[in-house]
């Protein structure tokens, strides 16, 4: 059992039997606007399941309404809370908690005299902390995207190969019938086998933009290119399927 697990759970999803009105619209308010800022509760809530989907306030009534709140002004960033859930085998542990450290020391909190110099020195550590995260957030990031353009590029080469082999290996009848998969009518496709066939018999193709640069065909008395860069890159997309 692990009691520093937080799950996230949509606000929506969660009910609150204390009454909101203990608490000033003030305050709501001002924390509201400090967890969207922050993007989330430094102090998570305790709830207990009701249904699969559903979910009832044990202990945090203040967070959970300014949580509320923060979903009013902002849906999209104030969706989702920081909560612990009482399940069968943590519900003593957590209860006990509660207890022992909410209740008793909100207690303390309000008698302790905490000076505006504390205060300054905690939220200045606080924010310390929150920079440390979101640098270290920002690192996996730029990680995690450099990989994944790294793995497209791979991806692209793999498939650029496959595309001109194709294109190197294919006799005319069945290059005629692959561009014709690629939306090309029966007389261009063809047309454009037989251009592509010849010009392979000279010499095969180094990439795709070598053949679109090499292969030809008539146009009343004009050479033209035979496959435009836009149509390749769609013979591309339909071959690729096709495989």
């Amino acid at each position: 059992m692990n009691l520093s697990s937080i799950s996230l759970v949509a606000v929506k999803k969660i009910n609150c039997s204390s009454p909101r009105s203990q608490f000033t619209d003030e305050d709501i308010e001002e924390a509201a606007k400090l967890i969207l800022a922050s993007e989330g509760v430094i102090n998570p809530i305790v709830v207990r399941r009701t249904s699969l989907k559903s979910y009832e306030v044990v202990n945090g009534a203040f967070e959970y309404y300014a949580a509320a709140r923060a979903r009013e002004i902002d849906p999209k960033t104030g969706e989702m809370i920081g909560v612990f859930i009482l399940e069968e085998d943590n519900e003593e542990l957590l209860t006990q908690q509660i207890k022992a450290f909410r209740n008793k020391g909100s207690t303390h909190v309000k008698n302790s005299g905490i000076t505006p110099d504390i205060l300054n020195n905690f939220i200045k550590s606080l924010e310390s902390r929150l920079d440390k995260i979101t640098n270290q957030l920002t690192e996996t990031t730029k990680a995690q995207v450099k990989l994944e353009y790294e793995v497209r590029d791979l991806r692209k080469q793999v498939s650029s190969k496959q595309i001109l082999e194709l294109f190197n290996s294919l006799d005319v009848n069945q290059m005629t019938l692959k561009l014709k998969s690629a939306g090309i009518n029966q007389g261009n496709a063809s047309k454009i086998a037989d251009a592509i066939v010849a010009e392979r018999n000279k010499n095969k193709f180094d990439s795709l933009n070598h053949l679109v640069s090499r292969v030809k065909v008539k146009r009343g008395k004009k050479l033209i290119a035979a496959i435009s860069e836009k149509k390749m890159l769609d013979i591309v997309d339909s071959w690729l399927n096709d495989s």
